[in-house]
């Protein structure tokens, strides 16, 4: 489904990534792990076009996007639950919602918001409620929620557990498996819980400084004597 190769991007004389070549296949539960700075979010940032590539090139489904717009990639089928939530603070969670389905047909926006819904009772409760009112933990799911409205075939999530509670978080990773399954949806996270980390992914990807350590299943990655050295 998605093809990195040889990705550099760079910030002024800061190198974010030097040369990051990566395979997801279709249907995978993949996961980029790294400590701080490591060139993580980069990565998943350059994917969907808010950053620029230096040179190498992203390949999404048979088609080059390495310099296509963000909101051009959205059309395509790539969705980003950015770090830290962003949600827009003064709308509603509805309006939020709408917002995250504006690639989409204005007759389906109604039966994508059932959907999220479905999936996210407490948001249907707090529709008209002001997003920035909302806890944590209801603002992750609102964030998960609007990239969802999109219909992505491969949803990346930065950091979807890092502020709430450890039973939140878990429900979120089980509801992006469940999603998966049901709809044959792509999942490609960043996250710094080991145990997520491990229950969750079928593959994982190691950066460090940049650069693509090691790739492999978790049981692989356990057992990397470079990754324990670096990371683990």
């Amino acid at each position: 489904m998605l093809e990195i190769k040889d990705l550099h991007v760079n910030y002024g004389a800061v190198h974010a990534l030097n040369g990051v070549s990566m395979t997801v296949n279709d249907g995978e539960i993949v996961s980029l792990i790294g400590a701080n700075g490591a060139g993580k979010t980069t990565t998943l940032r350059t994917i969907t076009g808010l950053e620029k590539a230096a040179s190498g090139s992203i390949t999404f489904e048979g088609h080059d996007v390495t310099t296509t717009p963000a909101n051009k990639v959205v059309s395509l089928g790539l969705a980003l639950c950015p770090e830290g939530r962003r949600v827009f603070q003064q709308m509603s969670v509805r309006e939020n919602l709408e917002m995250g389905g504006y690639t989409r047909p204005a007759g389906e926006i109604a039966a994508s918001l059932d959907q999220v819904f479905e999936q996210f009772p407490r948001l249907k409760e707090r529709q008209r409620q002001i997003s920035g009112t909302l806890s944590g933990g209801e603002q992750q799911m609102l964030a998960m929620g609007r990239a969802l409205m999109s219909k992505p075939k491969l949803l990346m999530l930065d950091e979807p557990t890092s502020g709430v509670a450890r039973k939140e978080g878990y429900g979120l990773m089980d509801l992006a498996v469940k999603l998966a399954k049901e709809r044959g949806m792509t999942v490609m996270f960043i996250e710094h819980d080991m145990d997520i980390i491990f229950n969750y992914s079928q593959n994982i990807s190691v950066l460090d400084h940049g650069t693509l350590l090691a790739t492999g299943t978790p049981q692989e990655i356990r057992e990397n004597e470079a990754v324990q050295r670096s990371y683990l």
